[in-house]
C-alpha cells in the first residue's frame, strides 16, 4: 500500500538547491576574484594586537612553562582562572556556541545579554574546582533534579546505554554517544532560548524534559542513518532497501513495515527500525500543524543531500565544483535548521538565513581536520577531490581557499562587519590550524599547506604567523568535546577490565566454594555437604566476595592468597541468608539463580539445618586468616558476628512487613539490614585486616548504605520489569506476597528516582575514600544498569 505523499520531494530538494546554488555562485565570484585576501588581511591585522602577546611574565606564564596542556581539563580551567583568562574564555566560546548552533547575531543586545549570564553561570560552576564531572551520571542527574527532569534523564540515560550496546563493530561507540549527547545538548539550548523570565517552572520542565526525548530522537538519526550508512557495515542491497525505507518515512510521514529483510544484519535492523519509529513517531506528535511539512522539507533535504554525497566515488574525476559544493552547502545548513524544527519553534527568516549561510563554514572546517582519514576511507569531500585531482583539474576551487572566502563573506556580508564576530570566526579559524598542526605534526602540517595555501604566498605568511604566535584561541566546546571522549573511552576502557575481573574473578571463586566430602564411617550419607554444595554451585553472581577482593587487592594492597578464606566467608554467609529468604515460611520461592529452591530438591529441615551449617562454615573460614594479627582477626570476626545478628533482625523486619504499607525511612531501613550491610561487610572486612583508620571505615559504611538500597530498588524493579529467564527466579513475587517494597510505595517512576538518588549520594560519598576506588564506581554503575 502506497502511503499518500506529505512532500514532493524533488520539489522540496530543488527548491533547496537553487537557494544554494545562488549562495555558491556568490562565494565563486568572490574566491575568483581574490576578494577575501585584502579583507581578511586587513581584519587579521586588526585581531593580532589582542593575540600576540610581546614578551613580559605574563607572556611567560600563558605562552612558557606556566601554561598546561589544554588536554588536560581540570588544571586547564584552574590555570585559565589563575592567569585571568577565564572570562574571555568563555565569552568566545559561548558567543561561537550562540552563532553556530542558536543561528543568533552578535551585534543583538538581548544576545549579548543572555551571552553574559550563560557564562557568568559556567564560570561560578568552574571555578569552583568540582571533580565531579558534570556529565557523569551523577553530575547530570543533579542538574535534572533541579530542573524537574529526572525521569526524562533517567530515560535517556538507559536510551543511551541501550544504544552503545547496539553500535556494531566498524562503527565508534564513543563517538556514536558523543554525537547524540550533543545533539540533545543542542536541542535543550534552542528551547531554553524560545523561553524567557516569564516562563514559569512547571513550563519550563515540560518543555525541557520534551527537548530531551525530542533531542535523543533526533540525534538517533546520526548513528543509525548517516554513521551506519557511512561505515559499510551494510551490503549493497541492504543499504539500497534501508535507503529506501528512511526516504519513504520522510515523504509520507509514515514508517513503513520493515517487511522481509535479505541480509546478515537483520537482528541489528530490526532494532534500529523499531527504535526510529519510536523517535518519529514522538517527533511527528510535537510537531504543529504550521510547521510539520517544514520539517519534513528539511529532514528530505537533509537525508537527499547527504545521499547524494554518500555516492560519489573518489575515482570519478569528472565532478563540477557544484557537484562538489552544493550538497555541502544543503547538508551543513539543514542539520542545524532541522533542530528549530523539531521543537516547533516559531519562523525566523533572518535566524534562518544566518544559519543556511553559517553551515558551510563548519562543514569545511571539519573536512580540513578530517581529510586523511576521509582520503583513507576514499570519501569524496572538497579537499580530499582537490587532493587526488588538483594538478589534473584547474578548474577546480581550491577548499581552503573558499573556506577563507567563507569566513570573510560571513563577517562582512552576513554579520555586516561587526567586530565581535570577526574576532570569534578568526579565533575559531586560527585555533582549528593550531589544532591540526599539533595533532599531524609540523612535517605533514607544512605539506598541507604548501598544497592548499602556496597560491597566495603573502596570504599564507600572514595565517601562518598567527598560527605560530597567536594565543588565546582556543574553545571551551572543543575542550569539553576532547575531555568527553576521554571519559567515555577511560569508563568503558575501567567497565570493560572491571568486567573482565569479576568474570574471572567469579569462576577462581567458583572453584574454592565446593565443601570436600568428609569420609566418615558413621555416615552412610552427608545430605547436609551435599545440600551446601548444591546452594553454593548455583549460577550466583558473586557480587559480595568479588568487591571484597577488589578492596582487598587494589584499594589496600592485601595479599590475594592471604584474603580467600575472606571470599569464601562472605559466598558461605551470602548463600545461607539466601536458603532461609527461600524457604516457605519466609518468601516461598521455587527458583534461585535458575535453579529449584533448596527445600524444593531437599526438604525443609534440611534446608534450615545447611543454612545454619554454612552460617558456621563462615566463621571457620574467618579463624583461617593466619596471616594477620590475631588481635585484627578477632575484630574482624566481631564485626562478621554484629552484620549476621543485624541481617536476621533485617529479614525479621522483612516477615514483619509483610501486609502492612511501611514507610519509606521504615523500607530504608529494613533494606540496609537485608542487603546493604551484606555489601558493608564486603567493604569492612578487608578494611579492618588493612588496619583503616575509624574516619575512612565510616565512609565506606556510608557508601554501602546507600548502594545497598539502591540494589534493592533495582531488584524491586526488576520484580515487576524483568525477564524472569534472564533473572533466573519467577516475577511478580512481590506483589503475590504482598510484600512492601520501594515500587508499591513510591511507583515505578519514584522507585527510579529513589534508586538514582541513592546512586548519587553513594558516588558523592566515594570523592571522600582516600585511596583508588574506581571499581566502586563500576559497581554502582553494574547495580543500576544491571538486567538480573
Amino acid at each position: 500500500m502506497i502511503e499518500e505523499l506529505l512532500i514532493n520531494a524533488d520539489e522540496c530538494y530543488q527548491h533547496a538547491e537553487q537557494k544554494a546554488a545562488l549562495y555558491f555562485k556568490s562565494l565563486y565570484g568572490q574566491v575568483m576574484e581574490k576578494a577575501y585576501i585584502p579583507i581578511l588581511t586587513e581584519d587579521i591585522r586588526l585581531w593580532k594586537h589582542n593575540h600576540i602577546h610581546h614578551h613580559s611574565l605574563f607572556s611567560f606564564l600563558s605562552r612558557g612553562k606556566g601554561k598546561p596542556d589544554s588536554r588536560g581539563y581540570h588544571h586547564y580551567i584552574q590555570w585559565l582562572n589563575y592567569t585571568g583568562k577565564l572570562d574571555n574564555y568563555l565569552d568566545r566560546s559561548m558567543s561561537y556556541i550562540f552563532m553556530r548552533d542558536l543561528g543568533k547575531a552578535l551585534d543583538s543586545p538581548d544576545t549579548l545579554s543572555r551571552i553574559d549570564r550563560v557564562v557568568n553561570s559556567l564560570k561560578n560552576h568552574l571555578s569552583k574546582g568540582d571533580k565531579e564531572e558534570t556529565f557523569s551520571m551523577a553530575g547530570l542527574y543533579r542538574i535534572a533534579q533541579k530542573e524537574g527532569v529526572e525521569s526524562s534523564l533517567i530515560w535517556v540515560i538507559n536510551k543511551l546505554k541501550t544504544v552503545s550496546s547496539k553500535i556494531p563493530n566498524g562503527m565508534n561507540a564513543e563517538q556514536a554517544q558523543r554525537k547524540l549527547i550533543k545533539i540533545i545538548a543542542g536541542v535543550i539550548m534552542q528551547e531554553v532560548e524560545e523561553m524567557n523570565d516569564k516562563t514559569s517552572p512547571e513550563e519550563r520542565s515540560r518543555r525541557l524534559d520534551a527537548a530531551i526525548r525530542l533531542g535523543y530522537s533526533y540525534g538517533l538519526t546520526y548513528p543509525f542513518i548517516d554513521d551506519l550508512l557511512d561505515a559499510k557495515i551494510l551490503s549493497e542491497e541492504e543499504e539500497k532497501q534501508y535507503s529506501d525505507l528512511i526516504r519513504t518515512t520522510i515523504i509520507t510521514g509514515v514508517v513503513p513495515e520493515l517487511g522481509e529483510w535479505k541480509g546478515k544484519n537483520v537482528a541489528l535492523i530490526k532494532y534500529i527500525h523499531a527504535e526510529l519509529r519510536e523517535a518519529f513517531t514522538y517527533i511527528k506528535s510535537k510537531q504543529r500543524q504550521e510547521t510539520t511539512k517544514n520539517f519534513f522539507a528539511q529532514s528530505y533535504v537533509f537525508f537527499n543531500s547527504q545521499e547524494v554525497d554518500r555516492i560519489k566515488d573518489l575515482s570519478n574525476a569528472n565532478y563540477t565544483n557544484e557537484e562538489l559544493y552544493i550538497p555541502v552547502i544543503l547538508k551543513s545548513s539543514s542539520s542545524r535548521l532541522i533542530v528549530r524544527s523539531v521543537i516547533g519553534a516559531p519562523e525566523d527568516k533572518e535566524l534562518d538565513d544566518r544559519t543556511f549561510f553559517y553551515g558551510i563554514y563548519n562543514q569545511l572546517a571539519d573536512d580540513f581536520a578530517d581529510m586523511f582519514d576521509d582520503m583513507k576511507d576514499g570519501a569524496v569531500t572538497p579537499y580530499t577531490y582537490y587532493m587526488k585531482y588538483h594538478d589534473k583539474r584547474l578548474d577546480l576551487i581550491n577548499p581552503f581557499e573558499l573556506y577563507w572566502t567563507v569566513i570573510s563573506n560571513l563577517i562582512h556580508n552576513v554579520y555586516d562587519s561587526d567586530r565581535k564576530t570577526c574576532e570569534v570566526i578568526l579565533d575559531r579559524a586560527i585555533n582549528g590550524l593550531k589544532r591540526f598542526k599539533e595533532r599531524m605534526g609540523i612535517k605533514k602540517y607544512n605539506e598541507v599547506m604548501d598544497l592548499f595555501a602556496s597560491s597566495n604566498p603573502k596570504f599564507n605568511r600572514l595565517i601562518q604567523e598567527m598560527v605560530r604566535k597567536a594565543d588565546d584561541v582556543d574553545f571551551f566546546d572543543k575542550l569539553l568535546r576532547d575531555h568527553m571522549i576521554t571519559i567515555l573511552k577511560k569508563d568503558r576502557e575501567e567497565q570493560e577490565e572491571f568486567s573482565n575481573v569479576s568474570k574471572t574473578l567469579r569462576n577462581q571463586i567458583n572453584s574454592i566454594l565446593n565443601l570436600p566430602t568428609i569420609e566418615n564411617k558413621r555416615l552412610i550419607t552427608d545430605p547436609i555437604q551435599d545440600a551446601a554444595n548444591y546452594s553454593l554451585m548455583g549460577e550466583g553472581k558473586r557480587l559480595r566476595p568479588i568487591i571484597t577482593w577488589f578492596m582487598g587487592v587494589k584499594a589496600y594492597g592485601l595479599n590475594k592468597t592471604a584474603i580467600e578464606p575472606l571470599l569464601k566467608s562472605l559466598e558461605y554467609m551470602h548463600t545461607a541468608s539466601l536458603i532461609f529468604d527461600d524457604l516457605p515460611s519466609q518468601d516461598n520461592s521455587s527458583i534461585r539463580r535458575g535453579r529449584p529452591t533448596l527445600h524444593e530438591v531437599y526438604n525443609i529441615a534440611i534446608s534450615e539445618i545447611t543454612g545454619l551449617f554454612l552460617t558456621q562454615k563462615a566463621i571457620e573460614e574467618q579463624t583461617s586468616l593466619d596471616q594477620f594479627d590475631s588481635k585484627t582477626v578477632l575484630n574482624l570476626i566481631k564485626y562478621s558476628a554484629q552484620t549476621t545478628a543485624n541481617m536476621c533482625r533485617g529479614q525479621a523486619m522483612d516477615l514483619d512487613s509483610k501486609g502492612k504499607q511501611l514507610t519509606l525511612d521504615q523500607l530504608n531501613m529494613m533494606c540496609f539490614y537485608k542487603t546493604g550491610i551484606g555489601f558493608e561487610a564486603s567493604l569492612i572486612m578487608p578494611a579492618i585486616l588493612a588496619q583503616a583508620n575509624d574516619l575512612e571505615i565510616e565512609v565506606l559504611k556510608k557508601f554501602a548504605r546507600h548502594a545497598g538500597i539502591a540494589f534493592q530498588i533495582k531488584d524491586d524493579l526488576l520484580d515487576v520489569e524483568g525477564n524472569s529467564a534472564i533473572l533466573g527466579k519467577p516475577i511478580g513475587k512481590d506483589e503475590e506476597n504482598n510484600n512492601s517494597t520501594f515500587v508499591s510505595i513510591l511507583g515505578l517512576e519514584g522507585a527510579k528516582k529513589e534508586m538514582w538518588e541513592n546512586y548519587c549520594i553513594a558516588m558523592e560519598v566515594l570523592q571522600e575514600v582516600p585511596r583508588n576506588t574506581s571499581f566502586l564506581k563500576h559497581f554502582l554503575n553494574y547495580i543500576i544498569n544491571r538486567d538480573h
